[in-house]
């Protein structure tokens, strides 16, 4: 049975849609954009704190159910520009130093609110 993930550790949702979801088994989170928990979205701040702020906000739908980077076996990163991936990636190896999970990261036309990076992840709780 799948159940709704909700926290006020991450910025709300802003849609018809949930910061995540579980079946008890996995976690999915949302694609997290680097918003703060009052709504500052910071589109324009340098691609490396965009992605550490995206990142917080996935940890912490992570940590509502009871898990952590350390549990993710899939993350996707979206870019406006890959050729911010670099910037990008250095940030996430500090998340991700010791296993990282497996990863796609790629380019799209447009994020919401204009932003640089969106990245959702999905979790193990076993």
């Amino acid at each position: 049975m799948t159940r709704i993930i909700s926290t006020d550790e991450a910025p709300a949702a802003v849609g018809a849609y949930s910061q995540g979801t579980t079946d008890g088994d996995l976690v999915f989170t949302a694609g997290q954009i680097p918003a703060t928990t009052d709504g500052e979205i910071l589109a324009d701040a340098p691609i490396g704190e965009q992605t550490e702020r995206a990142l917080e906000n996935v940890t912490a739908v992570l940590e509502s159910e009871g898990v952590g980077l350390g549990d993710v076996l899939k993350v996707t990163v979206f870019l406006d520009d890959i050729d911010d991936f670099e910037a990008m990636n250095e940030v996430y190896a500090d998340y991700f130093d010791d296993e990282p999970p497996a990863r796609s990261a790629l380019e799209v036309a447009n994020l919401p609110k204009g932003v640089g990076i969106e990245i959702e992840a999905i979790a193990s709780t076993r």
